[in-house]
């Protein structure tokens, strides 16, 4: 008898436990909240709290909600750990996984949004990636710092404080893929990292500012620009790798043989961040144009901070059926080819898309 009541017992904790989503606590007046960690600074840790020097991804994620005050009256929230690493080490395997992993939670109804950390490095790829592959109008934000957890005046446990705040309001859905950092809210499309250590790196140039986050307290200035998310065509599932695309930096005298070396390296497209309007030199206008004879799509974009790449104008993207990379920057033009190229599509269908996303 006291064997079946043990049992009993053991089988009613068990029920009980799985009808609570994913560890959530049982507030019903508040959102349930996801927090995806990959490591970076935000989970960095220094000898000093003064050094410049430090290690990403030493911090777990349940340790980081833990330091940061009044975060679990925000939503109810419970963590992942899907990596650990700086973001400079981010790579495609893990970004599928995270991509999978986010729609698989939004297609519940126990979860309300998705808040990922981030190094700071790469955080805007792949944030641009997201973007494009997330199959939900619910809150994803991502968030990171520039300072490891051990700094003086570090800063990461507010930007996740917001971060989780932004993830939980109502007015945040249908926003697509945003970055919460230093009191600020960006639309993954427009951001860029501009500064190699200040806190206030990330700026929207072209854009500015979607909103903004006081202490949990948002407003939305605009709309993201071009389509995401549950807008967007592009899907991973399914995949597991994407086509290998290459970035060449452009300047004076640029070597035509860095194209020719990618494409032998397996290169099935080539971004150029190229001068000015995304121009290069003869030679490599040459190279271009015989890789795109050849099936390699070549996108121009620019190594200018600020600035459109405007088709046939310097340039003549007809004659060597190159693609502009209208407003997206090299890194992200870089996102944007490798998903187009999960497909056959013609050069006009690639441009096309440049222009929407």
């Amino acid at each position: 008898m006291k064997i079946k009541l043990i049992l009993k017992s053991i089988l009613v904790i068990v029920l009980i436990a799985a009808m609570i989503p994913y560890g959530f606590s049982q507030d019903k007046n508040l959102k349930n909240i996801v927090i995806l960690a990959t490591g970076g600074t935000i989970a960095g840790f220094a000898e000093s709290g003064t050094q410049a020097g430090y290690t990403s991804g030493q911090v777990g994620i349940q340790t980081m909600i833990d330091a940061v005050p009044g975060i679990k009256k925000l939503a109810n929230i419970t963590g992942e750990q899907i990596a650990n690493v700086g973001s400079q080490d981010m790579s495609v395997e893990v970004w599928l996984k995270l991509a999978n992993r986010i729609n698989e939670l939004l297609a519940t109804d126990d979860v309300d949004g998705i808040v990922i950390t981030h190094g700071t490095d790469t955080q805007e790829e792949t944030a641009y990636f997201l973007n494009l592959v997330v199959k939900s109008d619910k809150p994803v934000v991502t968030t990171g710092s520039m300072r490891p957890s051990t700094a003086v005046s570090a800063e990461g446990p507010l930007n996740l404080y917001n971060a989780v705040a932004v993830a939980a309001n109502p007015k945040s859905k249908g926003h697509g893929v945003m970055i919460v950092m230093n009191d600020q809210i960006h639309s993954a499309q427009a951001v860029t990292k501009t500064n190699t250590t200040s806190v206030e790196t990330f700026k929207s140039p072209m854009q500015g500012l979607m909103g903004a986050v006081i202490y949990g307290q948002l407003e939305f200035y605009r709309t993201p620009h071009g389509l995401h998310t549950y807008e967007s065509e592009f899907s991973v599932k399914g995949v597991k790798e994407l086509p290998r695309v290459d970035i060449i930096y452009g300047g004076v005298d640029m070597p035509a043989d860095l194209i020719d070396l990618s494409i032998k390296a397996g290169a099935k497209g080539i971004v150029i961040a190229g001068v000015g309007n995304g121009n290069m030199n003869a030679a490599s206008l040459a190279a271009s144009k015989k890789a795109a004879a050849n099936g390699i799509v070549v996108v121009r974009s620019t190594r200018v901070p600020t600035g459109y790449v405007l088709r046939n104008a310097e340039c003549n993207d007809d004659e060597y059926n190159t693609i502009a990379s209208d407003e997206l920057n090299a890194q992200k033009s870089r996102v944007l080819l490798m998903l187009c190229l999960l497909k056959d599509r013609s050069l006009d269908d690639i441009q096309k898309i440049f222009y929407t996303y």
